[in-house]
């Protein structure tokens, strides 16, 4: 089932997709050396990575959402008067707008497409670092990071499940952790651009990604499985083939895909009542559950108030040592997306949780020590550099699986039928998990940075039982095998 079979009459057709805003041309072999350099692009799966380059903006304005209130904190505070209590307010209102925005992503990515979800994410985005950057009391940096968080919100559910729609079976987890890469890459631009220029300039520099965005999303083509699921058969068709290149047969996963549609409608509403069959409380668990424990392992927390760990530790240059941070981050991350189709998201689920528990550990215990050790003894400073190194070390093993993967293996195992009010749900699980951690983070590091770190510890080591019990291994296997077997 070629796509270019289907044009065998001789008809030259052009036009743009009307749901998906790619530009094709489907027509009779007019030109061979077209033709012939189009066979490896095809070859080379183009379609698809340029697809994700693309929806990858979104999530490095997340990123850079998330590391805008580091670097300039001090700058703000002293321009705008702002007391460390506004200020902190302004931190964490954007995982208020992000919750909002999770109630309404799924919903949103339903009915409006999933192309149309982050466009709608985009304004929002755009219009509240406008605000931010000529804000000139705490009303205006308020009403403008309560706008990004709604965008941003929408945008943390919307880009994994998009790339995992469109993504072949056995490119799914690598392409899939581009979405936590590249929200990485965002917060290490936030904290490097930080260092050299001033807030206002910095908040202009935010509306970047979204800006290019914008018009990228006239040149992708829409999730297929979506419209499959809306009842576009030609639209979805074309989508596909286009995707997997004009010459490919893509008979066997369009069969497929119609097959995991075929029980619902274009506007099915699935009730409460229904979220207790196995097929649909299963998955939905897992999704929560590891999208949670991402959360209460601690790492915003930790990012968010590194400078503070590592003053705590006895280093100086705490400012230097968070950008390492955010470098140490983005490589690991680049490593699971390498390794995520290789060995598995489930190996790596442990071997990522695990290396958090033994990691959170060693700071734990350094930071008690501590408290039993003069602060002019040589000891004490070893023990400050092992906190340095755990926290590192936390932050490397979070990168190379629960950061990313939690993501991927939400946007694979949800039901078509219910994956908007379920992703809708597991989205506004972890904006909340995030909000209530990144608000209690600095209270407790006060209360005892040892005990903070032993109670982090816990949940980590609760997350290697719950990977090893309950998620599955999604590896190679399409998403509509995947949701057949919580049947």
């Amino acid at each position: 089932m070629s796509f270019r079979e289907d044009s065998d009459d001789g008809r030259d057709l052009r036009k743009p997709f009307l749901h998906t805003g790619s530009w094709y041309r489907m027509g009779s072999r007019q030109s061979s050396s077209i033709m012939g350099s189009a066979q490896a692009i095809r070859d080379s799966q183009i379609s698809v990575l340029a697809c994700v380059l693309i929806v990858a903006l979104g999530p490095i304005q997340f990123g850079f959402t998330c590391g805008y209130s580091s670097p300039t904190q001090s700058a703000i505070t002293k321009d705008l008067s702002l007391t460390v209590s506004e200020f902190s307010l302004f931190g964490s209102l954007s995982n208020v707008g992000a919750m909002v925005g999770a109630v309404a992503s799924g919903q949103i990515a339903e009915y409006m497409g999933r192309k149309g979800s982050l466009m709608i994410a985009s304004i929002p985005n755009i219009i509240g670092w406008l605000c931010i950057s000529f804000a000139k009391d705490s009303s205006f940096l308020y009403m403008g990071r309560l706008l990004e968080g709604f965008g941003v919100g929408i945008i943390s559910y919307t880009v994994p499940v998009y790339i995992a729609e469109i993504a072949p079976q056995n490119m799914r987890g690598s392409l899939g952790s581009v979405n936590q890469l590249s929200v990485t890459i965002g917060i290490m631009l936030a904290y490097l651009l930080g260092l050299f220029v001033e807030w206002r300039i910095l908040a202009v520099l935010g509306m970047l990604p979204c800006t290019i965005l914008i018009p990228g999303l006239f040149f992708i083509p829409e999730s297929p499985r979506w419209l499959a699921k809306m009842g576009m058969t030609e639209d979805f068709e074309t989508s596909l083939q286009v995707l997997r290149g004009f010459d490919t047969d893509i008979s066997i996963e369009v069969n497929e895909i119609k097959r995991s549609v075929a029980s619902t409608t274009r506007r099915t509403t699935i009730r409460f009542a229904e979220l207790k069959q196995r097929k649909y409380w299963f998955p939905l668990m897992i999704g929560i559950g590891l999208l949670v424990l991402q959360q209460i392992s601690g790492i915003n927390g930790i990012l968010f108030y590194s400078s503070t760990i590592f003053e705590t530790a006895g280093i100086a240059s705490s400012n230097v040592a968070t950008v390492g941070l955010g470098a140490v981050q983005v490589l690991a991350t680049g490593v699971t997306t390498w390794l995520v189709d290789k060995a598995g998201r489930r190996l790596l689920l442990i071997v990522s949780s695990t290396g958090m528990t033994l990691s959170l550990l060693l700071v734990a215990v350094a930071f008690f020590l501590k408290g039993f050790v003069s602060a002019d003894s040589s000891f004490y400073s070893i023990l400050g550099i092992i906190a340095v190194v755990g926290v590192v070390a936390m932050v490397l093993t979070f990168s190379l699986g629960v950061g990313a993967i939690p993501w991927i293996i939400m946007s694979e195992i949800l039901p078509v039928s219910i994956k908007g009010l379920a992703g809708s749900v597991a989205t506004l699980a972890n904006w909340f998990t995030s909000w209530a951690v990144t608000m209690t983070a600095n209270l407790l590091l006060e209360w005892s940075s040892g005990g903070t770190f032993t109670m982090y510890m816990v949940v980590s080591a609760f997350t290697v039982a719950f990977v090893t019990i309950w998620v599955p291994e999604t590896k190679g296997r399409t998403l509509e095998e995947i949701q057949w077997s919580f049947r």
